[in-house]
């Protein structure tokens, strides 16, 4: 099975709010159809969901947010997951959406639930989940991030392969040069982040997928706008992007 996170960043437009890249999207879909394997799919909130936490202050930490604040973020993120299902669907990709809800119980999955999507990959479908605003209990809701997601999967699931989708070829040593780092094993990164991502960013990104390859599971970072490098990362083709092992 291959576990892939589309992020925000290259699903949507995150300098524009609420605008969905559907050019990249598209394109990845394309790439997506090729894989003859298992897939599992998560994507990010971008512009939509993101714009909205923003907006109303909410974070991944457990709080009594403004309830009309939930009710915007959870309703941007669907309206973002059926751009996303719509665009499987135009490339013959059998999406199956996958609210988080599905799985996780407060800020605990179930493990029962999540062994499922396993058999709804296998069957030919591919689940479709993201990051989304929760329930949490004692009237706090929260926000889980697409990033959490992979890991919580990535824990129960055991992939083959997890791939990172992002609008730049991997993690930079140098954000000024651009010099890639193609292979990391567990070295401290500094990382600079713009101010609009409330879940963390590349910061979430590279500390999940640091977690996940501790599991014995090789992570790729690939850059979404060559979406031709996700099918090389899972071939295990020479190609441009940073592998955390």
């Amino acid at each position: 099975m291959i576990l892939i996170k589309l992020g925000g960043s290259i699903v949507t437009n995150k300098q524009r709010p609420l605008t969905p890249n559907l050019s990249a999207v598209n394109k990845i879909a394309s790439q997506l159809r090729r894989i003859r394997e298992p897939l599992v799919v998560v994507h990010g909130g971008g512009s939509f969901g993101h714009y909205w936490s923003v907006k109303y202050d909410m974070h991944t930490k457990p709080a009594k947010y403004d309830k009309r604040g939930v009710s915007v973020v959870k309703n941007s993120m669907v309206e973002l997951n059926k751009i996303i299902l719509n665009s499987f669907l135009k490339y013959k990709i059998n999406p199956y959406c996958l609210p988080p809800t599905d799985f996780m119980r407060g800020s605990k999955s179930d493990p029962k639930k999540v062994k499922e999507i396993s058999k709804i990959a296998r069957a030919g479908l591919v689940p479709v989940s993201y990051g989304d605003v929760l329930w949490h209990g004692k009237n706090k809701f929260y926000i889980l991030s697409g990033d959490r997601i992979m890991s919580i999967l990535a824990k129960i699931l055991r992939p083959r392969l997890v791939i990172f989708v992002l609008n730049v070829d991997g993690v930079y040593s140098n954000m000024k040069t651009k010099k890639l780092l193609r292979e990391i094993k567990g070295q401290k990164l500094s990382v600079s982040e713009g101010k609009m991502d409330v879940t963390g960013g590349m910061h979430r990104k590279i500390s999940e997928a640091t977690a996940i390859s501790k599991m014995g599971i090789k992570v790729f970072f690939v850059n979404g706008n060559m979406p031709k490098r996700i099918v090389d990362a899972i071939k295990e083709k020479k190609f441009e992007g940073t592998v955390f092992k």
